[in-house]
């Protein structure tokens, strides 16, 4: 059960960030602010007390809080993300996680191990931790260290395309996933009820579970008749300015 959130404003030098989503063109500052805001209180609809943090120029990406820490309920992982542009990040979350946890519960990926948030998906009491471009072997290595001193355990799976394990496979809880055609091969997903996203729509696999309700990224209806197959309830929210720079529902979130 989900309690609370975090989340940052949107910067207005969001259109100079990370991206392979070219043909989108660039993102529009004045509707990423309308989605961003619609995003949040949709998180409030659903219950989470929400704590905005305000835009930070110097990081184009920095809307994106999911990726610079791990956050679970006995323990907080500050991530040492890959790329320069956003290394940085990772010591502007750390006083928000400050006021949630004491400073023996707060834990940092130290190089040479890189992670980000975007690559670990949790499952119960365990963690699937992606080895892609962004977290590599030590850093989940040091992951696994730590949250296994608090109950939890960790595996790694590989990420052999895009960007993050998130973006091509998502836990809905209740042993439902969305998958791509490729993680749907995954040994470790085998005993899941997996539904393959089409390719057309693989942008919606990163759906967003929050206690019971599913948050949707409008325009797959696909995807979205799955997820309501499913037997949940949903809610559609436009993220088509974050998808421009690799961002996704998840990304725009610490819950906990």
């Amino acid at each position: 059960m989900f309690t609370k959130a975090i989340t940052r404003k949107p910067c207005k030098a969001l259109i100079d960030g990370i991206t392979t989503y070219l043909a989108d063109g660039k993102p529009v500052y004045e509707n990423a602010i309308k989605q961003h805001d619609k995003y949040v209180a949709t998180l409030k609809e659903l219950g989470l007390q929400v704590t905005e943090l305000d835009a930070d120029e110097r990081f184009p990406d920095s809307c994106f809080v999911e990726d610079p820490a791990v956050v679970m309920e006995r323990c907080a992982v500050i991530t040492n993300p890959a790329r320069d542009s956003r290394n940085g990040e990772k010591f502007e979350i750390v006083d928000a996680i400050q006021k949630f946890y004491s400073d023996d519960q707060v834990f940092h990926i130290e190089a040479p191990g890189t992670m980000e948030g975007g690559d670990v998906m949790r499952v119960g009491d365990h963690f699937y931790v992606g080895q892609s471009d962004r977290t590599n072997a030590e850093g989940a290595r040091q992951f696994n260290d730590i949250v296994t001193k608090f109950g939890y355990t960790s595996s790694t799976v590989p990420v052999v395309e895009g960007l993050h394990l998130k973006d091509f496979a998502i836990y809905l809880e209740n042993n439902n996933m969305l998958v791509s055609e490729i993680m749907d091969k995954e040994p470790a997903f085998k005993d899941f009820n997996r539904f393959v996203v089409p390719a057309e729509e693989i942008y919606a696999i990163n759906s967003l579970y929050i206690n019971g309700t599913v948050i949707v990224p409008k325009g797959y209806p696909k995807t979205q008749k799955a997820i309501e197959d499913m037997g949940y309830p949903i809610k559609l929210v436009d993220s088509g300015e974050f998808k421009k720079i690799d961002g996704s529902l998840t990304c725009l979130s610490l819950r906990f």
